[in-house]
């Protein structure tokens, strides 16, 4: 694959009553706290600086759930287009429930390493994250593509982007209304920022 002329930015969700508590939060419809939607203003401003201009994406693409689809607004972008592949993680029987909470019945749980009762597999989730990942490269050579969504799906894109399994993830922070960079080193992909919010860039 040749260069490309255009990078994936990464963007996760304000901060909700669930992410705040711990709560696994995959289907559930839930709004920012006032806090999320402060930041979600602010981790706008830090879009041109990492893009090095002020020119509109190439492409906007948004999870179907709320609190992705106003982070995005509230940061200052048009979203072109809604994408059920963008979806947080499906937790299954364990939506709106605390890993403490799961390791009380099943000691050492971790969503990277254990089964999700009545939810996604690593496997259902490592073909969403690659269709989408081959989606947006598709548009590079227009320029930048912005993909608003979630913590542990987007810690998922960013290890399948350096080619490692969907639980690779568990070793690359994504905290919320933070941006990640996924670019290339001349043909290889590359991690080229992780983690980037409003506080950490000062």
């Amino acid at each position: 694959m040749g260069t490309s002329t255009g990078r994936v930015f990464l963007l996760r969700h304000g901060e909700t009553e669930w992410s705040q508590t711990g709560k696994h939060t995959g289907r559930t419809d839930i709004e920012l706290t006032e806090r999320g939607r402060d930041r979600a203003v602010a981790t706008g401003a830090l879009l041109p600086r990492l893009r090095g201009t002020s020119e509109p994406p190439a492409l906007v693409v948004a999870s179907p759930r709320i609190r992705a689809r106003v982070t995005a607004e509230l940061a200052g972008l048009h979203i072109d287009r809604i994408d059920d592949r963008l979806a947080e993680w499906d937790y299954g029987e364990y939506e709106g429930v605390t890993t403490p909470e799961i390791r009380e019945t099943v000691p050492g749980w971790t969503v990277w390493t254990h089964p999700t009762p009545g939810g996604e597999t690593a496997e259902q989730v490592t073909e969403r994250a690659d269709a989408m990942l081959a989606d947006a490269r598709s548009h590079l050579d227009a320029g930048d593509v912005v993909l608003v969504g979630h913590g542990q799906f987007s810690r998922v894109l960013m290890a399948r982007w350096i080619g490692m399994s969907a639980g690779g993830g568990q070793h690359i922070a994504m905290d919320p209304a933070a941006w990640a960079v996924l670019g290339f080193e001349r043909e290889a992909p590359q991690l080229a920022a992780t983690n980037v919010t409003p506080a950490l860039a000062g």
